[in-house]
């Protein structure tokens, strides 16, 4: 069985171009050729004919290939349907802010969370995505983009604890010397509450972003619209952002989505702000995107603007989340969806 160069780290590039009678710095090289996103080890140029060859008999190079692409006329952001080697669509985001682009990855085709406000899980969990195909959104979008991306968000499609090793694999691959070079600080993960793993990712040192989808403060409310919390309840979860918090002195983001008379009542935002009160943590609040599967609606600016007063009187840095390609199917996954839906008929 070939194997994926997308996915190996320097030191394994190394390994294979030294088993292949090759001189070291060829791992370099074969790195620098995959960080510029080419598609197949023939595009290699500087490698000998014979040494591709050789390449070729073992190794091959993930496909992540655009297959449909929707661009903001508001603000830019362009959402990108990439197309695996199997034929399945993942989403990926590009946003544009003042400080440079960032990027939304993926790391499942599908999610088995089950989250009610998410069209990403409507259809379930289809596979994990492999370290390569992670990383190869992000090698892709910034071919096309034509400029470098410095900041990432894993909160695309899929729980990115419930693809952990692969998670891992990818955190080393960005960062890698010779690869994309991405800093730690720069990567923000958002997991929607996989106590085990957030303890797991403190334990590694990787000193990345942590987010946490809350959304719900009462735990009957959040089993209802977040079947996770049933395994791991709200007290557990929020002490082990807490604790996530004080061992690696990074700012824990708690994601909140407002729901119309859901999740967005005074009271509610009462017992948050209760809830995390002096501890380090920014609270970031997310009007929800309609989904054409569920019923849910957006609050008014006037409810999310004083749901937010009553967090920033508990002295919590609290912001709203801007609304970017709105324009453009902005829940997650509902883009996959409609064109998988498209081409069925």
């Amino acid at each position: 069985m070939c194997v994926d160069l997308r996915s190996m780290e320097y030191y394994e590039v190394e390994e294979v171009v030294l088993n292949l009678g090759e001189k070291k710095y060829r791992a370099k090289q074969i790195y620098n050729f995959l960080a510029k996103g080419v598609s197949s080890i023939d595009e290699m140029y500087t490698l000998s004919k014979d040494f591709r060859e050789k390449l070729k008999e073992r190794y091959y190079i993930c496909k992540t290939d655009i297959y449909h692409k929707l661009e903001s006329n508001l603000d830019g952001t362009r959402k990108y349907l990439i197309e695996l080697g199997d034929g399945n669509l993942i989403e990926t985001v590009l946003m544009i802010y003042k400080n440079g682009p960032s990027i939304c990855l993926s790391t499942q085709v599908g999610c088995r969370m089950g989250c009610k406000f998410c069209a990403s899980t409507v259809d379930g969990l289809v596979r994990n995505l492999t370290p390569g195909e992670i990383i190869g959104q992000m090698i892709t979008v910034q071919k096309d983009l034509g400029e470098r991306i410095a900041n990432i968000v894993i909160m695309g499609s899929g729980e990115p604890f419930d693809n952990f090793d692969n998670l891992v694999k990818f955190l080393k691959l960005v960062h890698e010397d010779y690869g994309l070079q991405i800093g730690y600080r720069h990567i923000t993960i958002s997991t929607c509450g996989l106590v085990p793993k957030i303890r797991e990712m403190e334990k590694l040192g990787i000193p990345i972003n942590l987010a946490i989808s809350l959304h719900q403060v009462e735990q009957n409310k959040r089993e209802e619209i977040m079947p996770i919390a049933k395994v791991y309840d709200i007290e557990e979860l929020i002490e082990a952002g807490k604790h996530y918090a004080n061992v690696t002195k990074r700012r824990v983001t708690y994601e909140y989505a407002l729901i119309e008379g859901v999740t967005d009542s005074l009271e509610e935002a009462h017992k948050l702000g209760s809830l995390l009160k002096g501890s380090l943590s920014l609270i970031n609040l997310i009007p929800i995107n309609p989904i054409k599967e569920k019923s849910f609606k957006k609050p008014n600016l006037k409810r999310v603007q004083a749901f937010q007063k009553v967090l920033l009187n508990y002295h919590i840095i609290t912001t709203v989340r801007r609304e970017l390609g709105s324009d453009i199917n902005g829940a997650c996954g509902q883009l996959r969806r409609d064109v998988i839906n498209r081409d069925k008929r």
